[in-house]
């Protein structure tokens, strides 16, 4: 049974809603956009019914400030008596599902409510399925940034990057179909570590990532990390057969938060460092970043060849390099003091735009740009580009959209 949350100033109101509604619906009331607030984050509504009029806090504030507070996206149906075409317009401009007038007509409001539930069940079935790993039902790679960025953000936990050892001579001997079914197979031991509240997710190939809501306890993820061996182990010689004699095994680097950050870029590069040491010092473990770990102590490393691994990149892709305001930082003062070396030059760029605008921009770059964002600013570290090159990627990322602003300063 969908739950709707039903917030008014007049208790009057509050009744008739609860009456209209409550044969269909589990209904839940707040008389004021305060207190809508504390149920919304108990209750998780499926959608809002809010006078739009109410002291202290109206429904379009209501509104604004749940979507900035709450990663999910609940629709809300505006109530006024305001006759004006003005309120409903603006209600609509904020984002409203629908909008209905007061005095409520039972026959009306069902109807408009069952047209917004359904709509929700079908956004909700698309996002499910854009937002699932297709061979493993595990969530995929963006969908798990999203997810463990907004958990990260929130709650205490242990990111885990988990990597198959030797798992390329599955596919070399036994071919590409035997490798689906070991990752399928993997797949379901991931989930057997992963309770209902974890976050689990295939980055892609023979990558996994997990994290562990509330956990910060290391002897936990070495009887996860000794588990996960053990099963696949076992899982591989079912499928290929007791000979099989592949030195199958997981490397898993791990990281906390919120010790060592609070969003999935800085905990995955972390995570990602310790994984490396894990593959070059014996594989089929556990690392956990940190201080007191080898990966940030050079006199336990063998060889530069090992430090180049660590220090470097796994599995680049093409775009540019997104880093947190502190490393963009860094990498732009180092570039200012190398400019004398380029031949063309260097430039800043800032664009004013939404989230949601990250991923166009970070695709529509060069792997040598990089991108870092504050607030609704992104910034752009562009190399070797001259002025035509620059007002050419300005006009690229403005084309077609509106409601962004591009600043550019050239450095050099």
């Amino acid at each position: 049974m969908s739950k709707i949350l039903v917030v008014d100033d007049e208790k009057i109101m509050l009744l008739v809603a609860r009456r209209f509604l409550e044969k269909k619906y589990e209904i839940v009331t707040a008389n004021s956009g305060a207190e809508a607030i504390k149920i919304f984050e108990k209750e998780h509504p499926d959608m809002i019914l809010s006078d739009l009029m109410m002291p202290e806090m109206d429904g379009y504030e209501l509104h604004r400030i749940l979507q900035e507070k709450f990663s999910e996206t609940v629709p809300i149906m505006f109530m006024t008596a305001d006759e004006s075409d003005e309120s409903e317009s603006k209600g609509f401009e904020a984002g409203a599902a629908d909008y209905i007038r007061k005095p409520l007509k039972p026959d009306v409001l069902l109807r408009r409510v069952e047209n917004i539930l359904n709509h929700l069940d079908q956004i909700h079935g698309l996002q499910e399925q854009a937002e699932t790993d297709p061979m493993t039902g595990l969530l995929n790679k963006s969908a798990s940034q999203k997810t463990i960025d907004s958990a990260a953000g929130k709650l205490p936990g242990a990111l885990l990057m988990i990597d198959l050892d030797s798992f390329k001579l599955v596919n070399d001997i036994y071919g590409h179909s035997m490798g689906d079914k070991l990752l399928i197979a993997f797949a379901e031991i991931i989930k057997k570590i992963s309770r209902a509240e974890d976050i689990a997710g295939r980055m892609g190939g023979d990558e996994f990532v997990v994290y562990l809501k509330n956990v910060s306890d290391e002897e936990v993820l070495q009887i996860k990390t000794q588990f996960l061996n053990e099963e696949l182990l076992a899982t591989a010689k079912k499928l290929m057969g007791e000979d099989m004699e592949i030195p199958l095994g997981v490397s898993v680097g791990a990281v906390f938060s919120p010790d060592e950050g609070k969003d999935f870029l800085t905990l995955y590069k972390k995570a990602d460092s310790a994984l490396y040491e894990v593959k070059h010092h014996g594989k089929h473990g556990l690392r956990i970043f940190g201080a007191h770990h080898a990966e940030n102590n050079l006199s336990q490393i063998e060889g530069i060849s090992q430090i180049r691994m660590i220090l470097g990149e796994r599995n680049i892709e093409q775009g540019a390099y997104f880093v947190d305001f502190e490393q963009f930082k860094i990498i732009y003062r180092l570039l200012v003091r190398m400019s004398n070396l380029y031949s063309k030059g260097l430039a800043l760029m800032q664009i004013t735009a939404g989230e949601d605008f990250k991923e166009i921009l970070l695709h529509s770059l060069r792997n040598s740009d990089c991108v870092t964002k504050s607030g609704n600013k992104f910034l752009i570290l562009l190399q070797e580009v001259t002025e035509e090159d620059t007002e050419s990627i300005k006009n690229r990322l403005l084309s077609g959209r509106e409601n962004i602003s591009v600043e550019v300063e050239k450095i050099f």
